[in-house]
């Protein structure tokens, strides 16, 4: 099992990028793609036509969202957090995400860069 930690800076304010992440209409809106997700703690959620799915586990509001992604049957749950900092260029997006499986690493990590934070970036750019 491995960790991804790293920081992204979104040209929107904390509030509105929480909004982005937390809303099913603005994620597709930004991903491109059909979301299901609520604010609601224990409420499944499924991103990118079900390419990441899990549970939803704690919101802060306008600050912090914890979530379990679901890699299959593995012993410990991959827990993924997104802490919004206020930045001076927006917000500085901190992604902790723990327990991912060896074999699934590079892909996971590649996808959080190339797709993920990628099309935050284009959402928030144009």
């Amino acid at each position: 099992m491995k960790d991804f930690k790293q920081y992204f800076t979104i040209p929107a304010p904390p509030e509105e990028l929480y909004v982005a992440l937390t809303n099913p209409v603005t994620i597709r809106l930004w991903s491109g793609e059909v979301a299901e997700m609520s604010t609601e703690p224990g409420s499944e959620f499924s991103l990118w036509e079900g390419s990441i799915a899990g549970v939803n586990l704690a919101f802060e509001e306008n600050k912090k969202i914890v979530q379990e992604w679901d890699f299959g049957d593995q012993e410990e749950a991959s827990i993924v957090t997104l802490t919004l900092h206020t930045d001076k260029k927006g917000t500085s997006l901190e992604v902790k995400h723990t327990n991912i499986p060896d074999e699934d690493y590079d892909a996971i990590v590649y996808g959080w860069k190339h797709t993920y934070i990628a099309s935050l970036l284009e959402f928030y750019q144009d």
